[in-house]
C-alpha cells in the first residue's frame, strides 16, 4: 500500500487508505457487506475471522482518519459516544477525570448519568486556564478530557498547555476535535494522547452517516481501545464505513467554505441590534483568541448567539423562522443548521449548570454550511426581524 502520511492534508483526505480493487481495478474501496470470513483452517485466515473485530472497509477507513490527525492508530466505532464510552472503560472504580464545565450535553449525560455510578469522579471545571488543572489533581486523577473549541461557547483550551500538565502527572489527555476537524486542529501534534471525532459531523459531512473515532500514536493505547471494540461491539457498518471515506474525499474543500461562510456570517452578526453576545473564535476580542491561533488554521464555521432581551418563547419563534437554515440537532453537514442547545443538545444538563456555563435559554448555535453565504444572510435578516 502506497504511503500518504508525509503528504498534505487533501492528498490525504483522497488518498490515504484508498487502494484500488486488486480483483477488479475498482478505484473506489469496496463495502466488504459480510458478518464472517471463510477460513482454510481453524485459526487460518486471510486476517480476518469475524467482522465484528475486523472489516476491510473499515481498515480503509481507519487508515485514512489517522493519516489526516497524524496519528498510527485509529478504531471506529457505530458513534462518537461509543468512541467517548470506550475511553471511559478504561477506566477503574475510584479513578478521576478533569474535563470543562462546557460540554456536549451527550458526554455530560454519559459522565453524570452512567460513569458516575460506577464510582468514577468528575470535576467539571473552567479550562481556559489550563493552571486550573493542577489543583485537582490527586493520586486518583487518570483523565483529562477537553473539547475545544467547546460546544456551544466555543471556549478554546490550550491542548499544549494540557499536554505538559498530563504527562508531569502521568495522565491521559484526551481531545473531542469534532468542532474543528482534523483540517483545522491535529491535537496529537500538541500532545494529546487521544483524540475523538463525532465523525458524524464534518468528517462525514452529508448528515447521512452516525460514527466515532479516536486515534492515537500509542501501540498500548491502541491495544486497550480495539480489546474493548471488539469486546463491547460498538462497531459501525461497512456501508457507513464506505460513505464516510467518501465524505472525507472533500474535507478540506467543504472546510474552506465552512470557514469563509463562518467568518462572513460572524462579522454580519457582530453588530446586529438583536445580538446581545456572540460567540466566534475568530475574533480578536474573543477568550483565548491567540490560542486558538496558535493551534488552528482558521476558525470554523460554528457560531452561538445570545438574543438581546428575548424570552424563551422569543427565542423558539426566531428558531422556527429560518428558511435556509434548518432547525435540527448535529452539526457539521453541507447544510446549515441552527440549533437550540437548551431543549436539544444540553437539555441532559440541568438548568443551573447550563446556565453557570453560559448555555442561556435565548442561546442558539448555528453550523453554518457550505451554501451561497448572501443567502445564508438574508435569512438571518429575514429570520431575526
Amino acid at each position: 500500500m502506497n504511503d500518504f502520511s508525509k503528504h498534505k492534508f487533501g492528498t490525504k483526505a483522497i488518498h490515504a487508505g484508498a487502494e484500488a480493487d486488486p480483483s477488479t481495478g475498482a478505484i473506489m474501496t469496496p463495502i466488504f457487506q459480510t458478518s464472517t470470513y471463510v477460513q482454510e483452517a481453524p485459526g487460518v485466515n486471510k486476517g480476518y475471522g469475524y467482522a465484528r473485530g475486523k472489516n476491510p472497509t473499515r481498515e480503509a477507513l481507519q487508515k485514512n482518519i489517522a493519516a489526516l490527525e497524524n496519528g498510527k492508530h485509529c478504531v471506529c466505532f457505530s458513534s462518537g459516544m461509543g468512541a467517548t464510552d470506550a475511553v471511559m472503560r478504561m477506566l477503574r472504580p475510584g479513578d478521576e477525570v478533569i474535563t470543562g464545565d462546557d460540554l456536549y450535553g451527550g458526554s455530560y449525560r454519559m459522565f453524570t448519568k452512567i460513569y458516575q455510578n460506577y464510582g468514577i469522579k468528575f470535576h467539571f471545571i473552567n479550562l481556559t486556564d489550563a493552571n486550573t488543572i493542577k489543583k485537582y489533581i490527586n493520586p486518583n486523577t487518570k483523565l483529562i478530557w477537553v473539547e475545544t473549541p467547546t460546544n456551544p461557547t466555543m471556549q478554546i483550551i490550550d491542548i499544549e498547555a494540557c499536554s505538559i500538565i498530563a504527562k508531569e502527572n502521568n495522565l491521559i489527555l484526551a481531545v473531542d476535535n469534532t468542532f474543528a476537524s482534523p483540517y483545522l486542529q491535529n491535537p496529537l501534534a500538541l500532545g494529546a494522547d487521544i483524540v475523538m471525532h463525532s465523525v458524524t459531523k464534518y468528517l462525514g459531512g452529508h448528515s447521512d452517516v452516525v460514527m466515532g473515532a479516536l486515534i492515537t500514536n500509542s501501540d498500548a493505547l491502541h491495544e486497550q481501545i480495539y480489546f474493548i471494540l471488539n469486546s463491547c461491539g460498538a462497531n459501525p457498518g461497512p456501508m457507513d464505513c464506505f460513505l464516510v471515506m467518501r465524505g472525507i474525499k472533500t474535507l478540506h474543500l467543504r472546510m474552506e467554505r465552512h470557514c469563509f461562510n463562518g467568518r462572513k456570517i460572524a462579522e454580519y452578526l457582530k453588530t446586529h441590534p438583536k445580538i446581545e453576545k456572540i460567540y466566534w473564535p475568530g475574533f480578536t476580542d474573543h477568550p483565548n483568541h491567540l490560542i486558538a491561533k496558535k493551534q488552528m488554521r482558521d476558525f470554523g464555521g460554528m457560531i452561538s448567539i445570545v438574543l438581546k432581551n428575548a424570552t424563551e418563547a422569543d427565542t423558539f419563534k426566531i428558531a422556527s423562522s429560518f428558511k435556509v437554515f434548518s432547525l435540527a440537532e448535529s452539526l457539521g453537514g453541507v447544510e446549515s443548521l441552527i440549533n437550540h442547545p437548551a431543549t436539544m443538545t444540553h437539555a441532559s444538563i440541568p438548568k443551573s449548570e447550563r446556565d453557570k456555563a453560559g448555555v442561556v435559554d435565548n442561546l442558539l448555535r448555528l453550523s453554518v454550511g457550505v451554501e451561497d453565504v448572501e443567502d445564508l444572510i438574508e435569512d438571518l435578516k429575514q429570520a431575526l426581524s
